[in-house]
């Protein structure tokens, strides 16, 4: 499968500058977003209604999200991934590509750390592609991004393109990025159960 790698001015985009870009970016599809993405998405979405955020489940956000492009063939269903999160779950790009659904796209912010337990570094950080990952399990296309500039450019056309497609931003988190959210896991499974519940509710309507 194609994949396709991006450089230019910037080494790194700001992970508030990223989400604020795809938002835009954004129409109607559901957004679920984890980790990294999930401590600015709410301040920026404009369509809280369809999105649904991932607390305490590490690794499960590309699964969730598979099951509900599963499930809506008809509505475009969006993930905000963290590369360490995806670390976790590497067995679901196997099967996101061979179910092959057309209206999954999936964006993984690799920032190196996993932020959301205190900003432990990711080991082998460097060493390792998502991107080439995605494109050797058979996503229909995969890509690098690491330029502000290029990434807004490339979403209008990424967000109307069959999937699955796979999107690695590499990011850096603001100084000022605020504490990261730890809760409890018994309330956050009850509120994915609720959000789920809801979205599928949606899309149906």
């Amino acid at each position: 499968m194609p994949m396709i790698k991006t450089k230019k001015g910037s080494d790194m985009i700001s992970a508030i500058e990223a989400v604020k870009a795809i938002n835009d970016a954004r129409s109607s599809e559901v957004v679920i977003d984890t980790m990294t993405a999930n401590r600015y998405w709410k301040s920026v979405s404009n369509n809280q209604e369809m999105d649904s955020p991932i607390f305490g489940a590490m690794g499960k956000a590309s699964s969730v999200s598979l099951d509900l492009a599963l499930s809506q063939p008809n509505k475009k269903i969006v993930v905000l991934d963290g590369d360490g999160s995806l670390l976790m779950n590497l067995g679901s790009l196997i099967t996101a590509a061979g179910m092959e659904p057309e209206n999954f796209l999936h964006f993984v912010f690799k920032d190196g750390a996993y932020w959301t337990t205190g900003g432990q570094h990711i080991f082998g950080n460097g060493k390792f592609d998502l991107s080439a990952m995605a494109s050797d399990a058979g996503y229909r296309s995969a890509h690098s991004l690491e330029d502000l500039e290029t990434l807004v450019s490339e979403l209008p056309t990424l967000m109307k393109q069959d999937g699955p497609i796979f999107v690695s931003i590499k990011v850096i988190d603001p100084k000022r990025a605020g504490e990261p959210f730890i809760g409890s896991t018994k309330n956050a499974m009850e509120k994915l159960s609720q959000s789920t519940v809801y979205i599928r509710r949606l899309t149906n309507a």
